[in-house]
């Protein structure tokens, strides 16, 4: 099988097979019917041909007829006998006619045998009618023509005649003599043997036996002596019908044969041409069609390669300039040099590279970016005496705007450690860059005194001078671990409360609280709460709404149940078990789709004294 590759050999294929196509199915059917056209010309114009030469021979046969017939009526009748005398030598005197036979049949004395008698003295019975010159003429009631003889050689005249003969009857239907007319055959078939169709073709004049009487082939004898097949199938068609064309084999056929018979005579005419002379015209025509369709196709594949030759070269020319665009290399584009599509698509193509530049150093930044961010979270969870932790966040994007941290308050001393989780509105770099001044502040907040409220709120305060205009802001919830006292203190600042389990009781409860996001109102004071004890084998989780607002095809939420149950089935599992086992979950529920949130967790789970 032919594969074909270039672009220039499908716009070859594509084109020039349609129209080869087209130009072959036209020469065909175009051939098929000129030469059924011509085949039915020649069959019509040799019947006419026959025709006209059968009526040719048919007409001088027809003038003796005529003759005879003026002497037949002359029978039974009381003419005087010089009527019959002049009516013979009128026939005598035609041109053609060899002699005029008058010939009686008497009967024997003893019985009934007819004599016939010749010459001067013809006579029947006792009677004695005599000719011009001393002859008695017959007398007879009715006359027929009883047969037209074949050509035969005369040596009375030295050549070949045909005789006309009539029988002469009485009134009782008694044959009583004939009479003979004998007429040169050459004269018969005169203006036959001098016509172009004659001398040019096989042509031949039949008897009714099939006996040829004169013909293109003077040794031939019978028509279809040789086998030939034609020659049979005309023979055939000569016994139904009175004219036709017989067509012979092949496609074209390689003979046809015309025949007609006569009128006046049981003979035929037959006409056999070779099929080659018949559709010369279309064969040459077919020849000229070949060469000039030729010519015309080898036109259309210059005409393709021209027209093509320069598309196909800067198409290579885009194709090239990608393949160094994939290897890095941006700065040898080519050139547009016209304005049809070709042009279009090479500026197309520079302007996309050059965007395609941008955005790849675009993404050299966000990459940059990603590792700066990524690097701001905890590298491992703190190892805090009597608590398990353990922190995740995972971004949808290269960058995001949810953020936890772990915090120590150096001014009140061990055995406190602060966690924060926070969400900002939107993800990507803006939500990366409010997410980082928020870390920012809350850390540089973290190193000064106070309480957790008034963190939150001057760190809300500082946020809000520069989101006043942007509109953006963030959620937060910063919780202190305080193993000292055995408290937990918390500020939830619009964030999700945190979900408490206890294992003991099998129940959750929630760390809630009021307040706003960070970032929308600066006046906006903040309330720390206090939940005292902290029993072993509690789990608390902070996590942001990416976690329980995941979706899966059928467009259904993950919701908050599934989370609990995962904490309650995991509850002997170590914080950091308990993350992945959501994660997973989290992954499985969303199948196919794409993670269309960040989202950020952190476990932390209280532990006997003496195991973290």
């Amino acid at each position: 099988m032919i594969r074909v590759k270039s672009l220039q050999q499908r716009f070859v294929l594509l084109l020039l097979l349609p129209v080869a196509g087209l130009l072959v199915g036209m020469g065909i059917v175009g051939f098929i019917y000129a030469r059924t056209s011509l085949l039915t010309q020649w069959q019509e114009a040799a019947i006419l041909k026959l025709e006209r030469a059968g009526k040719d021979v048919d007409m001088r046969l027809s003038r003796f007829k005529e003759w005879l017939e003026m002497y037949y009526k002359t029978g039974g009748e009381h003419h005087e006998e010089h009527v019959q005398q002049w009516i013979l030598d009128q026939l005598r005197e035609l041109d053609g006619v060899e002699r005029v036979s008058l010939i009686a049949l008497t009967e024997s004395p003893g019985g009934n045998t007819l004599h016939l008698h010749r010459g001067q003295g013809v006579g029947t019975g006792s009677r004695q009618h005599m000719m011009r010159g001393g002859t008695d003429m017959m007398h007879f009631h009715r006359a027929r023509i009883a047969e037209i003889t074949p050509p035969r050689y005369d040596s009375l005249v030295e050549h070949e005649t045909v005789s006309i003969i009539s029988e002469l009857n009485d009134a009782n239907g008694v044959t009583v003599g004939r009479l003979e007319v004998a007429i040169r055959f050459d004269y018969l078939v005169a203006n036959i043997g001098v016509a172009g169709w004659w001398q040019s073709n096989r042509a031949f004049l039949l008897d009714d036996t099939g006996r040829i009487l004169v013909g293109t082939h003077p040794n031939r004898r019978y028509l279809g002596e040789n086998d030939d097949a034609l020659e049979s199938a005309t023979l055939e068609a000569m016994k139904k019908e009175p004219s036709g064309t017989v067509l012979g084999e092949g496609h074209p056929p390689d003979e046809v044969s015309g025949f007609y018979k006569l009128q006046e005579a049981p003979w035929a005419i037959v006409l056999v041409a070779p099929g080659k002379e018949i559709l010369a015209p279309i064969m040459q025509f077919r020849t000229y069609y070949a060469v000039t369709g030729s010519l015309f196709i080898l036109f259309v594949i210059l005409l393709i390669r021209l027209v093509t030759g320069r598309m196909v070269s800067s198409i290579k020319n885009v194709s090239s300039a990608a393949e160094k665009v994939a290897r890095g290399r941006y700065d040898l584009l080519p050139a547009a040099k016209s304005e049809d599509e070709v042009g279009q698509l090479i500026h197309a193509f520079n302007t996309m590279v050059s965007q395609l530049q941008e955005r790849m150093q675009l993404k050299q930044a966000l990459g940059l970016a990603m590792e700066v961010q990524q690097s701001l979270f905890p590298r491992k969870a703190p190892n805090f005496e009597g608590f398990d932790i353990a922190g995740k966040s995972i971004y949808c994007d290269e960058t995001g705007g949810d953020y936890y941290d772990f915090l120590e308050f150096s001014h009140l001393g061990n055995g406190r450690i602060g966690v924060a989780v926070g969400d900002v509105a939107g993800h990507g770099i803006s939500a990366a860059l409010l997410m980082t001044t928020v870390r920012a502040l809350v850390r540089s907040r973290a190193t000064r005194r106070g309480t957790l409220a008034q963190m939150v709120t001057d760190v809300n305060r500082l946020l809000c001078a520069d989101t006043s205009e942007t509109g953006n802001f963030m959620t937060l919830f910063l919780m202190l671990i305080d193993s000292e006292n055995k408290e937990l203190r918390w500020v939830r600042a619009g964030h999700e409360p945190a979900i408490v389990y206890d294992p003991a009781t099998n129940s959750f409860t929630e760390l809630r609280g009021d307040g706003v996001a960070l970032g929308v109102d600066a006046s906006w004071s903040f309330q720390e709460h206090i939940a005292e004890g902290c029993p072993d084998g509690q789990t608390i989780l902070i996590g942001t709404d990416g976690i329980w607002e995941a979706e899966n095809p059928r467009a259904e939420l993950f919701g908050k149940e599934s989370l609990r149950e995962i904490i309650r089935q995991h509850t002997q599992c170590s914080s950091q078990e308990i993350l992945e086992a959501i994660f997973d979950a989290l992954s499985v529920f969303r199948q196919t789709l794409p993670q269309k949130d960040d989202i950020t967790m952190v476990v932390v789970k209280k532990v006997p004294e003496g195991i973290s």
